[in-house]
Parts: C-alpha cells; structure tokens; sequence
C-alpha cells in the first residue's frame, strides 16, 4: 500500500470550533448587549452574527492571548492573561477555551470559577471549559487560572475572542502554544505575572474528565458531525450512516471557513463541493480536491450556467489553502481553509452573511483546466448560513424518480401489451364488445392511451425537474425526445385513419405500424442509456433485467407468430370444408369465419395470461429498482432497521 500526504501543519492551530456573539455597552453609542456574557449555545454558532451583518475586525487587534508558561504539568495550574496594548485599553467582553493543535482539536480542560464574580464558565463538550464575561462593564487586562486535564499530553492553543465594542471585535485571538507535560516533569521557569494584572481568584476541584467509549472501525471525518460542524455526502442521507461515497464536512475555525473533502467511491478522479444560491448547478463557487501524480492538489472553481461546466481560468486560486491532504488507496482526501468573503468573476460569496447550498461531485475524468462532469452529484435541500451546524439532507429527487416510474410502466408495461394485443389477437374475442368496440382494439387502445399520457407526463415531468436540457454527456436525453415525439404523433395519425375500403388505408396501416414499433424500439433503447445516468443511480446490473425483459418479449412474439401460422392454417382447411349450400352471396365463408374465433384461441389466451404476468413482474421490478435507487444502499438500510 502506497500512501502519499501533503501536510502543512501550523504553528498555531486552527481548529477551534468556538466563536462568540459579544456585546458590549458604549458610554456615546446606545447598544444592544448581552449582560450575562456569551451563551453555550455559541460552542456551535461559531461566528459572532450581530445584527445588521457586522463582520469581525480584520485589523491587528490590540489585545492578546498570553499563557504565563509555556509547559504545564497535568493536573496542574496555568494563568492565562488578557493584555491590551496600550495598557489603559478597555473591552467589554470575551470568550476563552484551551483547545489541542492535533485532530480532533478537542476544547479541554477546566478553568477556576471566579470570586469576585467578574469571570463566568461555560460548558463546550466539557465542564467549565470556557470562560466568558458577566458583564459588558469596561474592563481591563485580567487573569484566568486554567487547569491541564489529567489524560492529557500534548500541545494546546488558547483561543479567544475580545470585543472592545459591540461592532468592533476580534474574532480568533490565538495564545503562544503551551505543552501539556506529565507531572513532575521538569517545566520551564515562568515569565512571571505582571503587578499591573490582576489574577482571578479561585479554587480549582479536581478535574477527572469522562471517558466516552468510541466506537471502532469509524472514519473520522464524521465526528462532529451536527454538533461542531456541518456534514453533508452522497448518496442521500449517509451521513447517519457513515457510508457516503463522497462527503464535505464545514466548520468555522479563528474566522475562518475549513472545508474537509473525502471520496471513498471507486474510479474517481475527483471530487468537488459547489457553494450555490440555490440546489442547481451554475454560477456557484467551487473547490476541487483532484489526485496528480500521487498528490493532491487543490483548486478554486467557478461554476458557470451556460455551457454548464467548472472552470479555473481567471478565478483567484489565493481565497483558498490546502491544510492537509492525502491520497491512498483511491480514497482522496483535502482540507481546504477558504475565505469567509471571496469575490469571484464579479459575484461576491458571503459565507458570513448569506445562505448557501452545498453541492458534492464526484467524476471519472479530469481537464487540463477544470473536472469533467460529474458521475455521482447531490445538493442539499435548503440554503443554509455555513456557520450553524445543523443536519443537512440532499434534495428532493421525487421528480426524478416518477419520471423514472412513468416510462418504465409505459414503455415496458403498457405499449408491449398494447402492441402485441393489435398484433395477434384480432380473431379472438370474436363476437364480444367493450364500450362498443371488439375486445382487442379496445384494449390495445387502454394501453396505448396509457402509454401516451405517461409518456408525456414523464417528459414534462423531467424539464421541470431539470429546469432545460440535460448537460449528461448521454444520448438518453436524445433518444428520449425523439420518443416522445412519435409517441405524441400517433393517436393524432389514428384520427386520420381512412375507411376501411379507402386506398390509402395500407399506407396508414403501415405508417402506424412504423411509427408505433419505432417508438417502442427506441424507447427500449433510452432505458438502456438511462442506467448509465448519475441522477438515475440504478445499478450496472439492472442492464441484464432489460436484456431478460427484451429476450422475453421477443421469444413470446416468436411464439405467437408460430402460433398465428398454426391457426392460419388451421382455417383454410375449415374454408374448405365448408358445403357449398352454406354460401351464398349475402353469406361468404369470410363473413362465417368473423363471427367465430380463429382456431387455437384457447392456447392464445393462455400465452397473453403467462406473457402479461411475467411483464407484470418485470414491470413491478424495475419501478421498484428506480423510485428505491440507489436499491443496494436501500435494501442494507432497511436490513438495518429490521436488525434494530
């Protein structure tokens, strides 16, 4: 097993999940605050959201994060300082946590609860693991003590998040890092604390953390998942599962967005997760996670509407940085840190401010300049502000898969029954009548009813869905329409049928007969293509349940062909055996032979019942393989849910 990574580890860490909404009073500018500090609800918000839209300050800020040592033991006490520079600076509020510099970037440890009451504790996936303020009252640099957790041993950041005003504030403040070192090691003397900082007087219990139990043989990509980031992969609903063959995970670090992409499917080459206003592709932002030569490289894309394509020409490769990547055993892998606020080819994306949908890719062939299309493709169902972790499903595919249903049931189902109906059984029920007309023509003319109003119904059904013309590199699309046409022609060509003794009736009889199978044949044909489609996701394997289905069909016209001649045959020796008594000018033998059926009804009847059960059967089949797809994920989760 080959393994190849791209690593780029930095001095500071830039997983820290936290972000904090501060408010803070203003002695001239009358301001909406929070009094009692920072909520816990924002261990998930992430990003300070004020009203009217008020980004964080991108200036150096005036105040820092500083640990008065750079090791601590376990167990044992650390004081983290606030300093503002000049000294005199005030700010009304903050949030601070200790968070590990390695995955999963975990918030740990616990800090002292304050006597005087200026220092309040929250609980991030931890107990009393940050500390926020209790009022916004002007304040200066201050001192928290914060204890190193027991099970630990490794490196942390203490990140934080100052407010100086209610629409000024820092966002990702990040301390020098600190060695979490067995205790009784040897620690490096501290820097001391300085008389003009005040230390917040505590008493710190003991702090023994819980240890979850953790479920082996699990990716870890999707821990977090709904509850520190957002998660969303293909196909439809995997995440619950954890089997999506491609997946982007978003969370937002320091003010920055981090983007995990992971493809686990088979022959890809890529794989891409669209930013977009809406659930379609075009005009959207991309990133491009793509193997070359056994490393990742990872690109900025821009989605365009027309030609429906991704390309890097003229988009700024600078809004996005590759963190971390690898590349083994066909599973790709990027972490890509991108701009909360890029602007590419004259469209602003605001990650910060406005509403998105994602939207996962995954392909087989890569350009020179930008992906091919897509295999496997799935959006979410709503925009959603990329900051609130909440769970993501894909969109609605009910369009898809009754277009789906429509033609199946049509053109497996309804025109094979309707053809072969006109075809051999215009002798049998000889003598009886529905809704006025003979048995057969009245059935063919049911099904074939059916055949184009499903038919039509699907066509609409699949432009609304796809808003135009399918971008699929696939002659589906084509041959499709192409169906649709002579299915749509031929009840109005019946319209026209000449009388019965009209010299033109053979060149109608011909003409419809044409018409009718061509539609059938091609419509046969379309299904074949259409298990090639992404959007269809039906297995490889269905393509022998049409090579079954068409093999059947043909024999059971061999069958009735044979049988046909058989009973042809049968009838001129009953011609004639006729006496000559019993014909007469107003009494012809043809007349005779109308009223009776042609010889071997009986075994015709019995072949129409078997061939309309097993098209029944392989009807029932492939709608369920279509409306269930992608039937394999289908069927193992409904095991699953009967296991539990």
């Amino acid at each position: 097993m080959q393994q190849r990574c791209n690593c780029k580890p930095n001095k500071t860490p830039n997983m820290w999940r936290i972000v904090a909404l501060l408010f803070v009073s203003n002695a001239f500018t009358p301001t909406t605050t929070l009094p009692q500090g920072a909520p816990e609800s924002v261990c998930d918000t992430l990003l300070p959201f004020h009203g009217g839209g008020i980004r964080p300050m991108t200036t150096v800020s005036p105040f820092s994060i500083v640990p008065t040592a750079s090791a601590v033991g376990q167990g044992q006490i650390l004081t983290v300082e606030i300093r503002s520079v000049p000294p005199e600076l005030r700010f009304g509020g903050f949030m601070l946590h200790a968070r590990t510099t390695s995955p999963p970037y975990k918030v740990i440890g616990r800090f002292a609860p304050s006597i005087d009451g200026l220092v309040k504790l929250i609980n991030c996936d931890g107990v009393d693991n940050t500390a926020t303020h209790v009022s916004p009252s002007p304040k200066g640099d201050i001192g928290l003590q914060w204890q190193a957790p027991n099970d630990f041993l490794g490196e942390v950041v203490f990140n934080a998040t100052i407010a100086q005003e209610y629409d000024k504030f820092w966002v990702g403040l990040e301390s020098t890092p600190v060695q979490v070192v067995q205790r009784g090691a040897v620690i490096p003397p501290t820097t001391g604390i300085s008389t003009t900082r005040r230390p917040v007087a505590s008493t710190v219990p003991a702090y023994v953390p819980q240890i979850k139990a953790t479920q082996l043989n699990t990716d870890s990509i999707y821990e977090g998942c709904g509850s520190t980031k957002n998660c969303f992969g293909t196909p439809n609903n995997c995440v619950t599962s954890q089997n999506c063959q491609g997946m982007v995970t978003v969370e937002v670090i320091g003010g920055k967005f981090h983007f995990e992409l992971k493809s686990i499917a088979n022959n890809v080459q890529y794989i891409a997760v669209g930013i977009s206003t809406d659930d379609r592709m075009g005009n959207d932002a991309g990133m491009e996670c793509i193997p070359e030569n056994g490393d990742i490289r990872a690109y900025s894309s821009y989605v365009t509407a027309q030609p429906l394509g991704a390309t890097r020409q003229q988009v700024p490769q600078n809004v996005i940085r590759l963190q971390n990547s690898s590349f083994v055993d066909g599973v790709i892998y990027c972490k890509i840190e991108r701009d909360a606020v890029t602007t590419i080819l004259g469209k602003e994306f605001d990650l910060i401010n406005n509403k998105y949908h994602l939207l996962v890719a995954l392909g087989s062939s890569v350009r020179p300049d930008s992906v091919d299309y897509h295999d496997q493709r799935l959006a979410s169902s709503q925009a959603i502000n990329l900051g609130e972790v909440q769970y993501l499903r894909g969109r609605s595919v009910l369009l898809f898969r009754l277009h789906g249903a429509f033609m199946l049931v049509a053109w497996i189902g309804a025109a094979s029954a309707g053809i072969l109906l006109a075809r051999y059984f215009k002798q049998t029920w000889v003598g009886s009548s529905l809704c006025g007309k003979d048995q057969w023509f009245a059935w063919h003319r049911f099904f074939m009813i059916a055949t184009w109003a499903l038919t039509i119904a699907g066509f609409v059904i699949i432009f609304v869905e796809l808003r135009g013309w399918s971008a699929a590199d696939n002659p589906h699309a084509i041959l499709g329409t192409v169906t649709t046409i002579l299915c749509f022609i031929q009840p109005f060509m019946a319209l026209f049928r000449p009388g019965p003794t009209d010299k033109n009736r053979p060149i109608f009889n011909w003409a419809h007969w044409f018409v009718g199978n061509a539609a059938h044949l091609l419509a046969i044909v379309t299904i074949f293509f259409a298990v090639q489609l992404t959007a269809a996701q039906l297995p490889s394997w269905y393509d022998w349940i049409l090579v079954a289905f068409v093999a059947f069909h043909v024999v059971m016209h061999f069958v009735f062909s044979i049988a046909g001649c058989v009973s042809d045959q049968s009838s001129a020796r009953r011609v004639n055996s006729f006496p000559m008594t019993d014909v007469s000018p107003r009494n012809s033998v043809k007349d005779q032979q109308r009223k009776v059926d042609a010889p071997y009804a009986g075994l015709r009847k019995g072949l129409l019942a078997i061939y309309l059960i097993i098209l029944s059967l392989f009807v029932i089949a492939s709608v369920v393989i279509a409306v269930l797809a992608p039937i394999g994920d289908t069927v193992r989760s409904l095991q699953s849910d009967m296991q539990n």
